[in-house]
């Protein structure tokens, strides 16, 4: 271990985030590879290690034998502070070596308030910041992740991005960057012959071409560019990698379990939702495999909890199997088998029984919107019935602990459509008063709203956000609504939203923005602790920008958005389509029920769902 981090280690905090050495990590000798890749996560250790994606691909980088993938975490203030007053630069877990020692920076982006983060990892490791200032091919920057579905934002600071799944695509990238460092490419060559690689985005080789009201005219493919970036997917998802030793972390982590993923995709089709589009088309693990895969997990690890994770595990096909299968390993060893995502229009009394045998947590469900009407308008397939029904199947259960989400802000959406998620809570109370068996525990109903956020790819993505002023408006109207008893309400903050959808619906212009909130001093955005909205607002005005212009404009049906280039599989007429039937009111069947067209099936050559 470096001395100069021996010396710091004892003045922060949890000092284990920064000290590798975990079971089951992956230590090569650097004598026996070739290229060096530095994976880094722009958040904490704890968040980055609860990520399945970043356990994937550590996977599947490190299969290659001549590549060494390490992990590359963000430390927390008190070690940042400590790390820039000794000069010791952010380093790799398992080496410990800088990040300028390394031939590939890759970040995994899943949220836009770690942009300012990806930033200060990048000073942190000496590396320039934006593309243009790293002349040499090495060390190549690039990222991944559900961000990159418009990478405008942040496409001068990365070399390349990578649109959809990495597990074969990024091997693919690095198999070529070992063909260029033994062959002495330059840059430019490099980034000519990448951008080849199906869903791989140069951002030098796209000019972007402004009308003079701002928006944008055009994406202009340079020559050696494909006019459009076709997402990548794993075609073949039940046979694809999934790490049954994963790393063991030796200080606690936010999801400190074995995480074991269903399927990807979503078929229900929610309108507000950005996930259940770009990830489309559904495929699915055979529930035998994922038992084999559980059970391997928990005995490699040493685990007492396994969660099913998917964007809606209570629609895996073989849940009920599964559960059985899993049990028969988990009950005699009294691990816990936790099954989040679930949805009140097929909630069953003897899954959630068979899944809480061990221990018994409380129950989530997200109806997102009060009243049907406005459930109807955003595709919310769930009715009022349903969730009362399941509010007394789970009273009478035993359970006293219920978790309801809403969003404030949805498009049509009313004073009515905001009173009724108060006269939702009074109902689920009166459920309770009803048909609970423990009525000596009391009941504990929880109730949160945020702010509906127009992402792109979304059905949603031309729509305009409410002001931080409406919001907080409806938020007063909520509470004083909200009189019932043993229902508490929590609301998320207006400034963040204002934030998040400024940067996940911009385009290239405001990375000066990005870079000038930084330099101010941000970091860790996603974190309450240190967001400051005043570092967003001097950075608008200071880089000329109406933040207005991006959060709270409809745009119009034919204009050209910055995330237009970008092919993430669904149809924009489909989309165009959906947003028509929102305002109409109209659901769409789910698509186990009927095909809706939305074109994802072109990514696989057949049928989304069968």
């Amino acid at each position: 271990m470096n001395s100069k981090l021996k010396r710091i280690l004892p003045k922060v905090q949890k000092p284990a985030r920064y000290t590798g050495g975990e079971y089951n990590e992956i230590k090569k000798n650097k004598a026996d590879v070739d290229l060096r890749v530095a994976f880094c996560f722009p958040d904490t250790y704890e968040i980055g290690m609860s990520n399945v994606g970043m356990r994937i691909l550590y996977g599947t980088m490190n299969s290659m034998p001549n590549v060494w993938c390490e992990r590359v975490f963000a430390p927390w203030s008190d070690m940042e502070e400590e790390m820039r007053k000794n000069s010791l630069p952010l380093y790799g877990l398992e080496s410990g070596d800088a990040l300028s020692e390394f031939d590939a920076i890759a970040f995994s982006i899943g949220y836009e308030m770690a942009y300012t983060t990806v930033l200060n990892m990048l000073d942190m490791g000496g590396i320039p910041l934006r593309s243009s200032d790293r002349e040499a091919l090495l060390p190549l920057v690039f990222c991944g992740g559900t961000s990159c579905c418009n990478g405008e934002p942040m496409s001068p600071f990365m070399d390349l991005m990578l649109v959809g799944e990495g597990e074969e695509m990024d091997n693919e990238l690095l198999a070529l960057l070992l063909r260029a460092k033994a062959e002495g490419w330059n840059k430019k060559a490099f980034l000519l012959e990448a951008a080849k690689i199906e869903g791989v985005y140069v951002p030098s080789l796209y000019e972007p071409i402004y009308k003079e009201d701002g928006t944008l005219a055009e994406m202009k493919a340079l020559e050696g560019a494909p006019e459009k970036i076709i997402k990548r997917i794993v075609t073949n998802f039940d046979e694809s990698f999934f790490p049954t030793n994963q790393i063991v972390p030796s200080t606690e982590i936010v999801h400190d379990r074995v995480n074991l993923e269903l399927f990807r995709g979503c078929i229900r089709g929610c309108r507000f939702c950005q996930a259940g589009h770009i990830y489309r088309p559904v495929r699915t693990r055979n529930y035998e495999r994922l038992v084999k895969q559980g059970i391997e997990s928990l005995e490699n690890t040493g685990y007492q909890e396994i969660t099913l994770s998917s964007l809606s595990s209570s629609d895996y096909p073989g849940l009920e199997a599964l559960c059985d299968g899993l049990q028969d390993y988990c009950v005699p060893r009294s691990i816990g088998l936790a099954l989040p995502s679930l949805r009140a229009d097929n909630f069953s009394m003897d899954l959630m029984q068979k899944v809480q045998r061990v221990r018994k947590s409380g129950l989530t469900f997200a109806p997102e919107a009060g009243s049907q009407r406005l459930r109807d308008a955003i595709n919310k397939n769930v009715k009022h019935e349903d969730l009362m029904e399941t509010c007394k199947v789970a009273f009478s259960g035993g359970w006293n602990n219920i978790k309801l989400y809403f969003m404030l802000g949805l498009p049509t959406e009313t004073d009515e459509d905001v009173v009724a998620i108060a006269d939702m809570a009074k109902s689920v109370v009166w459920m309770w008063r009803q048909y609970s068996k423990n009525k000596d525990r009391g009941v504990r109903i929880t109730v949160s709203t945020s702010c509906f956020i127009p992402k792109p790819h979304s059905p949603f993505q031309w729509e305009a956000q409410v002001t931080p002023e409406e919001y907080l408006r409806k938020v007063n109207l909520l509470r004083s609504a909200m009189t019932a008893k043993n229902v508490t309400y929590n609301w998320h903050d207006a400034e963040t939203s204002v934030v998040e959808a400024f940067l996940s619906r911009g385009d290239r212009r405001i990375a000066d923005v990005i870079e000038e909130v930084w330099r101010s001093g941000a970091r860790l955005e996603a974190w309450s602790d240190f967001f400051d909205f005043s570092r967003w607002e001097a950075a608008f005005e200071k880089c000329g920008i109406d933040p207005g212009f991006y959060t709270t404009r409809e745009r119009a049906k034919d204009e050209v958005l910055p995330w237009d280039h970008m092919d993430m599989g669904v149809r924009k007429a489909h989309l165009w389509r959906e947003r028509e039937k929102a305002y109409a009111a109209e659901l769409s069947p789910d698509c186990s029920v009927k095909c809706s067209g939305c074109g994802a099936n072109k990514l696989t050559g057949g049928v989304c769902n069968e």
